[in-house]
């Protein structure tokens, strides 16, 4: 806590920033915590009131005696004449002045719906009760309308979080004042300022950008729409109107499993948490529900007592894996080499679903085996095709072995999406077929996808997999059977597979066991991955709200920042190539852009609203070092004082979660529900759509002082107008009406009357923003980019559109795609998913690993400052430790260690932790930089790296497959593959 304290005192150094506003307190609280006292009209306490501290003391020895009582000299109330008998205990019951204090505890003015988060999966509706122009509590709603009668009620929803939000509204941390900083980035020195002062500065350097022709050197970074799609919109509507960039965060996160867009060709898409209590089988591989998933893990509790037989995947005994009915426990790193065993006990003893794979997979498609490229119908004279693009229809063998095209592949359909073909065969392709065909380039040997699978799954032998995994042969053998053999099974993959550097291989071999027993497309059934709130909902309001103009500047955050903080001198020669080669060929895009002359700018603006860039920088100590000092202006729209705030140069006052209008959704669930202001905004914050609307006319108004032409965009057909900026920001551009979206409310509106899933084309029925504050409602459909519909009394459940329906997948071969001809791929060896021990000496030639999962005391790093919740825990950053590897070291429970390797030492507190494998050292992540005592923090020992198949386009030419498109295909972070050592403070290395 001292940390805490320490940097909230260097915070307000000069901006007098711990005043609090009494105008907005007219009863002040107790500091400890106490509830406030009742007070007369001219401000004083009322003379009769029994505050909550005065009662507590005249408690004193009467409680301790088990006794009630308001004060222990008060006789009266602590006779005891024996149990009474009341008739009516309403009518009867005594009044006694004292239980007023409890009755006024539970008394309110006023209630508002709103919820908490803006990078939570939750989506929770809470009810927010104000007294006297505070907030007092908040509540759990409890009204999500039931939508099948079989299933467990979806209420309530919420965590020790969201009850808890009221301790932020009023924080210490809040920053009620712009701020300019007047030390170094991180110092923690500030100047109070005015907004004029702080909007006019901002503007004037923006104009200069702008003019100068580097609009492509702003960048804005903001997570997750779907938890407040108005607040951000706010900035990236100004950011796409200057012609800035919008950068990615599912990636740089490493919430994103790239596997589901190589193989599934569509960004993420899962089953609503209800849809677990219609599954026979659930594995939970890495996915902690009961820490990360606290709303929604009663599906999983309730499916056991259903019947459904619950195994978790997890290398520590997790406290999810405490309420499975069998914990399966591998290496770390190994999970890919677990879930290709299961694949190889599952085809071998012929537990496979054949039908699914031969219409639904690329199992029958034939491969050359002197390229290693699909056999396409341009290659083969005796096909005879009609097909726009020959090089992309794709060829099986039917049961007489003749060759014939695959219907839905890529060259017969427009685009990536095309539901006008189908899947649907009308021959029986073989599985097992091998055979000589005569080609353009002569006789070539083929064989089917299948059978090059059959040959990558036989490494995984029982004794393999076993020395590998350290998982018992007989047991992952038997979890494997039981899997295929139930009706309905299903995964709920978490995070941790994502963390690793070889990521995509092991999301495709985790994908694989549920596509090898046909468990898709059906209740009950899919994998399902919830890290990140990767999609939104109502998508087409979000997108046209968020990127007017229709032309966006996009960029993998991964990429921009490894780039700009020095990656391609800091990595191995292969990789630094294929970097290079990838933005050559616009494969992945870099901004700025490489102008004519060959030169590069460097990035110069950044803004940061809704998230914590600095805080979750992978290889932050480069990011501090290399890319910090090239931005000469680092904007924080906040409001609480987190890490990039403090490493920023101005800071503007947000308003929180209980100040404002906007939207909340999930993937978790089927409904929209709202923010709504419970009070105002503390101090002189403003909402995030107010502070960039006031931006934008700010720059207006710099643009016209002085007389600023519009601007050529390089890439887009466009022009960039500052001085109608403010205009183009507020107008309805779907109607042309002007000023329409002035408001926070306006602009919610908008987001539910342009999206599908609210405002169906085919219904007269419709969702407003009024029908959300009454109660969470359930949206009426699924827009195209979700892959089911929204069907009447059933849990939202994906793939329909393509295992029931037939409709082609959004991948190169039209199916669910495990081979991947790219020549990246071929060329190392990834063609199939196979597993690959990671990079080794990952930040030195240590002997532990280091992972940093999520916790439950927080959502990333909000909450991580909050005295409530760090009462729950140590109060300071820990790391958990097996026993024997402590020993080792000298280390003892509580004692003072420094984590450490060539990149930096972190400074922390031991905690022993039997429930880990040995080798192992695990911080829970997101802890603030200024609760460590160096100038580190928990992401300061993971270096900068990124998997060269992440940055490829595929098919190289044209991409429908796998292509940059923000949070749908990128390079990812890694947290994991790092190798570090831990001593007792004032050790030594060996």
């Amino acid at each position: 806590m001292s940390r805490n304290d320490t940097a909230h005192d260097e915070t307000a150094e000069e901006s007098d920033a711990s005043d609090r506003d009494d105008h907005r307190n007219p009863e002040v609280g107790d500091p400890a915590g106490e509830p406030a006292q009742p007070v007369d009209d001219d401000g004083s306490v009322s003379s009769g009131s029994v505050s909550r501290r005065s009662f507590l003391e005249g408690l004193g020895v009467a409680s301790v005696l088990g006794i009630g009582g308001a004060s222990a000299t008060d006789d009266s109330l602590f006779e005891m004449d024996g149990l009474q008998t009341v008739g009516d205990p309403i009518g009867d019951y005594p009044y006694r002045d004292w239980e007023d204090l409890y009755r006024e505890e539970w008394d309110w003015d006023s209630v508002s719906r709103s919820t908490h988060s803006v990078n939570c999966t939750g989506s929770c509706s809470w009810n927010v009760y104000v007294k006297n122009g505070q907030v007092w509590r908040e509540e759990q709603a409890g009204d999500y309308p039931r939508f099948d009668e079989s299933l467990p009620d979806p209420n309530p929803r919420g965590c020790q979080k969201g009850a808890c939000y009221t301790d932020y509204v009023n924080a210490d941390q809040r920053i009620k004042h712009p701020l300019k900083r007047v030390g170094e980035r991180g110092e923690g020195k500030w100047k109070r300022i005015s907004w004029d002062e702080a909007l006019t500065e901002i503007a004037e350097h923006v104009v200069d950008e702008v003019q100068d022709g580097r609009y492509d050197a702003i960048s804005g970074f903001t997570p997750i729409p779907a938890m407040s799609p108005v607040s951000f919109a706010s900035g990236s509507r100004l950011i796409n109107l200057l012609g800035g960039v919008s950068h990615s965060f599912y990636d740089w996160y490493s919430d994103l499993p790239p596997g589901q867009p190589i193989t599934w060709g569509t960004q993420t898409d899962n089953a609503e948490s209800a849809d677990w209590y219609n599954a026979d089988y659930i594995i939970a591989w890495g996915s902690n529900i009961n820490v990360t998933r606290i709303p929604d893990a009663k599906y999983f509790l309730d499916a056991g007592y259903n019947g459904t037989k619950r195994v978790g995947v997890f290398t520590d005994y997790s406290q999810t894996a405490i309420h499975t009915d069998e914990w399966v426990s591998p290496e770390p790193g190994t999970d890919t080499a677990l879930a290709l065993g299961m694949a190889q006990t599952i085809v071998d003893e012929g537990l496979h679903d054949e039908a699914h794979l031969k219409e639904q997979t690329d199992m029958p498609l034939l491969v050359r085996q002197d390229t290693g490229k699909f056999l396409r119908a341009s290659e083969v004279p005796a096909v005879n095709t009609d097909a726009d693009r020959p090089e992309w229809m794709l060829l099986m063998a039917d049961s007489d072995g003749q060759l014939r095209e695959a219907p839905g592949s890529l060259g017969e359909r427009d685009g990536q999406k095309d539901y006008s073909k189908s899947i649907e065969l009308d021959f029986d392709p073989q599985l097992d077929a091998e055979q000589t065909v005569h080609t353009t380039d002569g006789s070539v040997r083929v064989r089917t996808v299948w059978n090059e699978l059959r040959d990558e799954l036989a490494q995984y032998d029982p004794e393999t997999v076993h020395e590998e995994t350290g998982v018992g042969t007989e047991t992952y053998q038997r979890v494997a059977r039981e899997f295929a053999e139930v009706d309905k099974a299903k995964i709920i993959q978490g995070k941790g597979v994502n963390d690793w550097y070889h990521n995509d291989l092991g999301n495709r071999a985790i994908q694989l066991l549920v596509t090898l027993t046909g468990n898709l497309g059906r209740q009950g059934t899919g994998l399902d991955h919830y890290v990140g709130q990767e999609k939104i909902w109502t998508f087409h309001g979000w997108k046209t709200l968020s990127f007017p103009t229709g032309k966006v500047r996009g960029v993998p955050t991964t990429l921009w920042t490894y780039y700009h903080a020095g990656i391609l001198d800091n990595t191995d020669e292969d990789t630094a190539e294929k970097i290079r080669e990838s933005i050559d060929k616009d494969w992945m895009p870099v901004y700025p852009e490489e102008r004519s002359d060959g030169s590069r700018p460097d990035p110069s603006t950044m803004f940061v609203w809704r998230g914590n860039y600095f805080n979750q920088a992978k290889g932050n100590v480069a990011v501090e070092d290399e890319l910090w000092p090239k931005l000469d202006l680092v904007v924080d729209i906040n409001f609480r004082m987190d890490s990039t705030a403090m490493y920023s140069d101005i800071v503007l006052p947000t308003a929180s979660h209980y100040e404002k209008h906007d939207l909340s959704m999930t993937d978790m669930h089927t409904y929209v529900h709202p923010f709504t202001p419970a009070v105002e905004p503390l101090g002189e914050s403003k909402t995030d759509w107010q502070i960039f609307r006031e931006l934008a006319a700010k720059i207006q108004e710099v643009a016209t002082e002085r007389g600023v032409e519009p601007i050529d965009d390089r890439k887009f057909d466009r022009e960039i107008d500052l001085t109608t900026i403010y205009d183009d920001y507020v107008r309805d551009w779907a109607s042309g009406e002007e000023d329409a979206l002035a408001e926070d409310r306006a602009a919610c509106e908008y987001i539910l009357e342009h999206s599908e899933e609210s405002n169906p084309a085919d219904s007269d029925e419709q969702i407003t923003f009024a029908d959300t504050v009454e109660e969470p409602k359930r949206l009426l459909e699924s827009g195209d980019h979700w892959t089911s519909d929204i069907e009447e009394g059933e849990a939202y459940t994906p793939w329909k559109d393509f295992v029931q329906d037939k409709n082609p997948w959004p991948t190169a071969t039209g199916r669910q795609q495990y081979y991947i001809d790219h020549d990246w791929f071929l060329e190392l060896g990834e063609q199939l998913p196979t597993h690959k021990e990671g990079p080794t000496n990952t930040g030195g030639d240590y002997p532990m690993e280091y992972n940093t999962p999520h916790g439950r005391w927080s959502i990333h790093s909000t909450w991580r400052d909050s005295e409530k919740l760090l009462r729950l825990q140590r109060g300071e950053p820990v790391v958990y430790l097996h026993p024997e590897d402590a020993a080792e070291r000298g280390i003892e429970d509580g004692d003072t260690v420094e984590v450490f390797n060539d990149l930096a030492e972190v400074e922390l507190q031991a905690k022993l932790y039997p429930s880990s494998q040995r080798g192992t050292a695990r911080m829970y992540f997101a802890w603030e930089r200024f609760q460590f005592p160096g100038d580190t923090d928990f992401n300061s020992l993971v270096p900068m790296y990124m998997k060269p198949t992440q940055l490829v386009q595929y098919p190289e030419d044209t991409g429908e497959h796998l292509y940059f498109f923000p949070n749908y295909w990128g390079p990812t972070g890694v947290n994991s593959d790092v190798r570090v050592d831990v001593r007792k403070q004032g050790g030594t290395n060996e």
